[in-house]
């Protein structure tokens, strides 16, 4: 079955207690917490304070997607604050094994996310170290954006890589994720589809979580 992780993103920041607990009820797997430096993105959103908080509130799986510049010099708060599993980009990492080492000896999952301009041969020396590989389907930095479809290709062959190593490492796929693209992601390998604008902008939330969950 698909894993499905809702991105609070897109949820009501004014609410937001009140809109991760309805995600939780409602069949969700992971938590998305997306992490933005306006740097690397140009977009802010939080810190390791407001994942701190909604721990004491949730109990699902946190997966903190970090998309900021030296993610090195803030992967211990966020593992303080609660994380599970934190992603951080090739393309922010001048030593990436080195970063991921550094997560998995906290004993949480670490993944690596890769944006749609960026060759998978990026990831191929590291891939074995990781949990999970983030295929970015829009350029990060904002929710609301289209499925950059040019990227089902590239989810196909990190899938192939995948099983020619013999690993059991999760692809992830975040961007425009809605039943129809979700399907297609899910056909081309992904494991976990992240979604926030489809879930969180509907008012039947549950409905859009089961939805996801249902595709095969």
């Amino acid at each position: 079955m698909t894993l499905i992780a809702p991105s609070i993103l897109s949820a009501n920041f004014s609410n937001l207690k009140a809109d991760i607990i309805k995600a939780e009820k409602a069949g969700a797997d992971w938590l998305h917490i997306d992490v933005m430096d306006g740097h690397f993105v140009p977009n802010i959103t939080i810190g390791p304070q407001v994942v701190k908080d909604i721990r004491k509130v949730c109990e699902l799986f946190f997966d903190v997607h970090l998309m900021i510049e030296k993610p090195e010099n803030i992967i211990p708060a966020f593992i303080e604050a609660g994380a599970d599993m934190i992603t951080v980009h090739s393309e922010t990492c001048v030593h990436l094994h080195r970063v991921i080492q550094m997560i998995k000896a906290s004993g949480l999952k670490a993944g690596v996310a890769i944006n749609p301009a960026t060759s998978i041969t990026t990831i191929e020396n590291v891939i074995s170290d990781t949990d999970l590989v983030l295929i970015m389907t829009v350029n990060p930095g904002y929710g609301g954006q289209n499925f950059i479809s040019n990227c089902l290709p590239k989810i196909k062959s990190i899938k192939n890589m995948i099983q020619e190593k013999g690993l059991t490492t999760y692809i992830q796929v975040d961007g425009g994720i809605n039943k129809d693209t979700g399907a297609e992601a899910v056909k081309a390998g992904a494991d976990v589809l992240v979604a926030g604008s489809y879930i969180f902008n509907s008012n039947d939330i549950e409905k859009r979580i089961k939805a996801l969950k249902d595709i095969k």
